[in-house]
């Protein structure tokens, strides 16, 4: 027997940050009857829970952009044609349904079903959590001066700051915080960095004071962080610095959850995508970080998830009605 579907949705986008976001409003461009399904209690991804502070240099139109105003920004845009929001519900199950005007999907959800002729995973890196060092007195000292994540960066205002990281995140935060701290350290447990060039180039140009081939050992103090014994991994000699903050950057693991058992091809926890962003299960698409192209250049940019959502989109638009045009003229021609 045909399922019963009452609200049955041209496209439903599993993930509410960036990409999935611009891509509800590139969806609503096309008159595509839209819903977005995200497991955190808000939108944004990344840029509201990861990093809301951090400046973003890799967008459009923005020399640079503090994360949070863009995910503000992008939350105005997706949300401009009004699709449906479902916020704390995590996609869980994918299945191929009969309903009375055809086959469809019928996605899973911890508090429901919702139908939809296509699927587009806006998914970003999947579930995340900051790594962790194995230093216990760090676990010790967690929110009371030890931290992975900057919420709110004024609480480092004066503060002596000590940076753990090599990567993106610990680059970026030790620029950023550099002229509101009293003082900001920077170590690194070897020389090669992992930060994007012209960052690391600014850094070492700044008053950063940046320490190579160092790593934490121990964080002291009494009811909060005092100062922080470092050792040189080569001679295993000891320093202690006098901070207030110790933030660590090591990065995070991701993990994709349910969408595994989806049916999709996978590769190094993303999804297997071809040219036109689509998966190997008809009528299913993926863009952003979770998309892995097959024969294609890797970028792990939000520049790059904006274009893949705008081609998943077109393609989607094309599978349900293929009729349609797959581009179908300049967003200019169109009125919004």
């Amino acid at each position: 027997m045909p399922e019963t579907v009452e609200d049955l949705y041209d496209i439903s986008i599993v993930g509410g940050g960036p990409v999935g976001l611009f891509a509800a409003f590139y969806a609503g461009l096309r008159e595509m009857k839209t819903k977005i399904l995200e497991s955190l209690s808000e939108l944004g991804g990344q840029l509201t829970v990861l990093y809301p502070e951090k400046f973003i240099y890799d967008v459009g139109g923005f020399p640079k952009i503090i994360a949070r105003d863009l995910a503000k920004n992008l939350m105005e845009q997706g949300l401009y044609f009004k699709p449906a929001v479902h916020l704390e519900e995590q996609a869980e199950t994918l299945d191929r349904v009969e309903i009375e005007s055809g086959v469809v999907y019928r996605i899973g959800t911890d508090k429901g079903k919702h139908f939809t002729r296509t699927v587009l995973i806006t998914a970003g890196i999947g579930a995340f959590a900051p790594n962790k060092l194995s230093v216990p007195s760090a676990a010790h000292f967690e929110g009371k001066g030890v931290y992975y994540l900057v919420k709110d960066k004024t609480e480092f205002r004066g503060k002596r700051l000590l940076i753990i990281g090599g990567g993106d995140t610990a680059v970026d935060w030790a620029l950023n915080l550099k002229d509101l701290a009293k003082k900001v350290t920077l170590i690194h447990r070897r020389e090669g960095f992992r930060a994007h060039e012209g960052s690391l180039a600014t850094l070492m140009k700044s008053e950063v004071d940046v320490k190579v081939f160092y790593e934490l050992k121990e964080v002291r103090g009494n009811e909060v962080v005092e100062e922080a014994v470092i050792f040189d991994n080569r001679d295993r000699n000891e320093t202690t610095i006098p901070v207030d903050v110790v933030l660590i950057n090591i990065g995070y693991k991701a993990d994709i959850g349910p969408l595994r058992e989806w049916g999709m091809e996978l590769e190094n926890r993303r999804i297997v995508v071809n040219p036109r962003m689509e998966t190997n299960l008809p009528g299913v698409y993926a863009a952003g970080d979770i998309a892995q192209p097959k024969d294609s250049v890797y970028l792990n940019l939000i520049a790059t998830g904006f274009g893949q959502a705008t081609i998943a989109v077109n393609v989607a638009k094309n599978y349900i009605d293929p009729k349609s045009r797959i581009f179908p003229g300049h967003s200019s021609e169109m009125r919004l």
